[in-house]
């Protein structure tokens, strides 16, 4: 099996693609009106309106509902990207975890907690495969 995707339900797609293009500095690809995906190396983000969920059977889904995932993105320098997330959605600014991880946690415009974050301890590096550097934050 090999984990391909999420997807946010939204009710207002151009607002939420926009939002998630500016947060990471990448575009999205739009295949329909009411479906658009960012591809990474690892896996995609994509965003669907609620006009999708017809396909999927009716009301499987509620926009702007979530409280219990956190949509997570791997960047180069959490406090460089820190720099490209509106205040108004930051819930925690640049901590570094106990577990090696730099994060930063803030919410996108339906709510959702999304968390950018860089591994900088020796063994968060090595969890990634992350070569060591000189760097004294990935001692």
């Amino acid at each position: 099996m090999i984990f391909s995707s999420i997807r946010i339900i939204t009710a207002d797609i151009q607002r939420l693609v926009k939002f998630y293009e500016a947060a990471t500095g990448a575009s999205f690809t739009w295949f329909t009106a009411d479906f658009a995906e960012l591809k990474t190396a690892a896996a995609a983000l994509a965003i669907g309106s609620t006009r999708t969920l017809a396909l999927f059977g009716g009301d499987v889904a509620e926009a702007a509902s979530n409280r219990s995932v956190i949509i997570e993105f791997r960047v180069e320098d959490v406090d460089a990207a820190y720099t490209r997330i509106p205040a108004e959605t930051v819930v925690q600014q640049p901590t570094t975890m106990p577990w090696g991880n730099r994060s930063l946690l803030f919410r996108d415009p339906d709510g959702n907690l999304v968390n950018f974050f860089t591994p900088v301890t020796a063994d968060a590096r090595q969890r990634f495969g992350i070569a060591a550097d000189n760097d004294e934050n990935a001692a």
